[in-house]
């Protein structure tokens, strides 16, 4: 068994093998506690996009929206009027972005299957949301740092993504078995990153983190 030489998030070499299924390995790091699918295992571009072509998420689905309040509602109760926004890795149906400009913040989209213009990326923004993506990136790292680098101080950024609890749990975890997830984040993993991006940080629910960053000094 080959351990990864670098973690996908923080770049720190101290890393363990934390589970294995019957088709593939998942490590953790011991620094930063992002438990991750090594290099070699992660899934090819061609199967990544047929399994997301897959998902039927309408922009109209009466359904779908009430999944997306969970990150909606607590979003727009923290905005002021003039906010402007972005919502990365969007999929094909980005309702999120349909119920933000609804209620009257002008948001972009970027998913690099199906909305890729990256010079949406080249912007800042007050806020930015992130539902049920952050577990599909391959290399964590560069997408935080995009992250920080788009969002305006006092900007908010809203991640909806389960999370690792331990070991145990993770060995009977649903959310595991679909091969595009390959980037698991525990409550820990969250506050390291605020702790290092100098953010705050609030867990809106048990698949919801907001972050807000802060004021330069």
């Amino acid at each position: 068994m080959k351990i990864p030489s670098l973690c996908p998030l923080c770049h720190q070499s101290s890393i363990t093998h934390y589970h294995r299924d019957k088709r593939r390995d998942y490590f953790q790091c011991t620094n930063c506690l992002l438990v991750f699918v090594p290099p070699e295992q992660l899934p090819q571009t061609a199967s990544e996009k047929q399994e997301y072509d897959l998902h039927i998420n309408e922009i109209d689905d009466p359904g779908y929206r009430r999944f997306l309040d969970k990150v909606f509602t607590p979003l727009v109760t923290r905005l002021t009027s003039d906010a402007q926004g972005i919502d990365f890795g969007c999929g094909p149906g980005p309702a999120l972005q349909a119920m933000l400009i609804e209620a009257g913040f002008p948001t972009n989209v970027y998913d690099p299957f199906y909305f890729p213009d990256s010079r949406v990326l080249e912007q800042q923004y007050d806020f930015i949301s992130c539902t049920e993506a952050i577990e599909h990136f391959h290399t964590p790292a560069k997408e935080w740092e995009m992250f920080m680098k788009m969002l305006k101080v006092g900007g908010i950024l809203i991640i909806m993504t389960k999370r690792v609890i331990d070991q145990t749990r993770f060995a009977n975890w649903h959310y595991k078995n679909d091969q595009t997830h390959v980037s698991f984040f525990s409550k820990d993993t969250f506050e390291y990153l605020a702790h290092q991006g100098q953010l705050s940080i609030e867990f809106i629910s048990d698949d919801v983190v907001l972050m807000q960053k802060h004021n330069k000094k």
